[in-house]
């Protein structure tokens, strides 16, 4: 019984929507427009998903969050704490590890130098 693609493909996606949503978030933002942002920089999430993280990110205290009701519509905007700010960092850091050794594996060959 083989595992569809798409089953890797969410896990793999998951913990980059996270780093996502604390990098883009280091600007004010709320869930629609958070929504937007992610999708123009090509991580397709659906609110179902996002708004879930969210509250989970808030409740680990590494995204604050407060409501604006200066326009019509109540919005409840996200910020990236001090503490969410370090997890990206060292996200990040740890992405650029990990890419560096996925390129090693499909590229060159690491015990004979040979491209693959």
């Amino acid at each position: 019984m083989s595992v569809p693609p798409d089953l890797h493909l969410q896990e793999l996606r998951r913990g980059t929507v996270v780093l996502a949503c604390l990098q883009l978030l280091r600007t004010p933002g709320y869930g629609y427009g958070l929504l937007e942002d992610l999708e123009r920089h090509g991580f397709r999430t659906d609110a179902n998903t996002l708004y879930p993280l969210l509250r989970r990110l808030e409740k680990q205290e590494f995204l604050t969050s407060e409501w604006n009701t200066d326009e019509a519509r109540p919005r409840k905007f996200y910020r990236t704490t001090p503490e969410g700010e370090r997890l990206a960092n060292t996200l990040t850091a740890e992405w650029s590890v990990l890419t560096g050794a996925i390129r090693s594996l499909t590229t060159t060959d690491p015990v004979s130098g040979e491209e693959h």
